[in-house]
């Protein structure tokens, strides 16, 4: 199999890997900056840890290594329109945005949760590069469900319906 064809079916299989939706943001010489990232997780609980993951051709890479911080919005479903406005590139991506500066950091109204961090490490993956976060401060907003990305489009999660029969495992010979 060649590289492009291994490429190309990689990518397939990780578009239906579903994902949380965030816009990443930091502070460099005073002015917000964010972008658009749905590679984001959980790391640790002791201590609390995150991780994100952004290309080297990222505009906010450099900016987050400058300041050794970052902060993570996390989308709620009805925010499918911001996380549009800060995946774009060549626009002012705050311009119109409600967001306000919360630990150093900008943070963006109505996300379902906020967690602001210290950039712990920054490791090279391949074309990209992996921000280890110490948690600063976390604060769930509301309710609302998350907004997830999966198959090329954004959605939210529905709870399975409690008269589901139970999935059971069974041998295969």
């Amino acid at each position: 199999m060649t590289a492009t064809l291994a490429t190309s079916r990689f990518k397939d299989v990780m578009a239906g890997v579903g994902g949380p939706v965030t816009i990443v943001t930091a502070f460099d010489e005073g002015t917000p900056h964010g972008t658009t990232v749905t590679a984001f997780a959980s790391l640790s609980l002791d201590p609390p840890m995150v991780t994100v993951a952004l290309s080297e051709n990222s505009t906010l890479l450099p900016r987050i290594v400058r300041s050794g911080r970052f902060g993570v919005n996390v989308l709620a479903a009805s925010q499918r329109g911001l996380a549009h406005r800060f995946a774009r590139p060549g626009v002012d991506r705050f311009a119109g945005a409600n967001w306000h500066a919360d630990d150093g950091l900008p943070r963006l109204a109505g996300c379902l949760g906020w967690i602001a961090c210290d950039v712990t490490q920054a490791v090279r993956g391949g074309d990209h590069f992996l921000l280890l976060g110490a948690v600063k401060d976390a604060q769930r907003s509301g309710p609302e469900t998350p907004l997830i990305y999966a198959d090329r489009a954004f959605g939210t999660l529905l709870p399975c319906p409690e008269t589901m029969p139970a999935v059971t495992s069974r041998t295969v010979s």
